[in-house]
């Protein structure tokens, strides 16, 4: 580690076998870490990246490529949108199926405000809007349980 202060540089452990850096000190619930710098809180990953590389350029967030949230290490780092971020992340990648089963293959996804949906949902729900003049789902349930 290059060029970090002493006490920042005291809060790292190298990890030999991933090449993490990872930071032994305050930490938020998600894993990520925090230090205290210039009278604020700030995420620990990104004050070593701008110390080591530069500015996060404006409109991006880090990424971490290591996908270890207490890793500070710039070369496990990438600037990105917060799309991008999200996608790549944990809950990007656990949203495989819709909340009715249906599988989220590209063929059966369509984007709506950044947003993945279901396209089966979606064909399903104007279905019953056509056939009944219902569109929530609780209205649906209550007019099958009708009959």
């Amino acid at each position: 580690m290059v060029m970090l202060p002493e006490r920042i540089q005291a809060k790292i452990e190298p990890e030999p076998n991933s090449g993490c850096w990872l930071w032994n000190s305050a930490r938020k619930a998600s894993g990520h870490g925090q230090v205290h710098l210039g009278g604020k809180t700030r995420a620990a990953h990104r004050v070593v990246y701008e110390l080591l590389v530069g500015p996060v350029p404006r409109g991006l967030e880090l990424d971490h490529l290591c996908r270890t949230p207490e890793c500070v290490n710039p070369d496990h780092l990438e600037p990105v949108t917060h799309a991008e971020n999200m996608g790549r992340g944990r809950l990007g990648k656990l949203y495989l199926v819709c909340k009715y089963g249906h599988a989220m293959t590209e063929e059966n996804t369509y984007r709506f405000k950044a947003q993945r949906r279901c396209r089966a949902c979606l064909l399903a729900r104007q279905r019953d809007v056509r056939r009944s003049g219902y569109y929530s789902a609780s209205a649906v349930a209550a007019r099958n349980a009708g009959k």
